[in-house]
């Protein structure tokens, strides 16, 4: 079982920065999807950026100038940067990665972080 552990969550202000991590019990450095989403308060989840074996991907116009993807294959970590953050950032933020690339392959998730945008 891969066990995804996020971390860099909390409260920003307004035009702020913020980094966020996920750190996988598994090797990611060939993984097929390296993803993160977010579920804003009282909304669906929403996917925000993707990375398909090792193409990063934009998939949130809103996010598309203020967020970006890296990972650091060697402590199996990938990262979401976050800045210029607007309260409509505001939501819980999930990691999701898929090893394989078979559709019936095992998905995994990190627990969540929050984020709040706030002054």
């Amino acid at each position: 079982q891969v066990q995804l552990v996020e971390s860099g969550g909390g409260l920003v202000q307004p035009g702020g920065s913020l980094k966020l991590s996920c750190t996988s019990s598994a090797n990611i450095s060939s993984a097929y999807i390296l993803a993160w989403y977010r579920r804003p308060p009282g909304k669906g989840r929403e996917l925000i950026l993707q990375n398909i074996a090792g193409t990063p991907t934009d998939v949130t116009n809103s996010v598309k100038t203020r967020f970006t993807f890296s990972r650091d294959n060697a402590k199996n970590t990938f990262y979401l940067h976050m800045k210029g953050v607007l309260p409509e950032d505001t939501a819980v933020y999930y990691c999701y990665v898929k090893l394989l690339k078979p559709w019936d392959a095992p998905n995994y998730w990190g627990q969540g972080t929050q984020v709040t945008v706030s002054s």
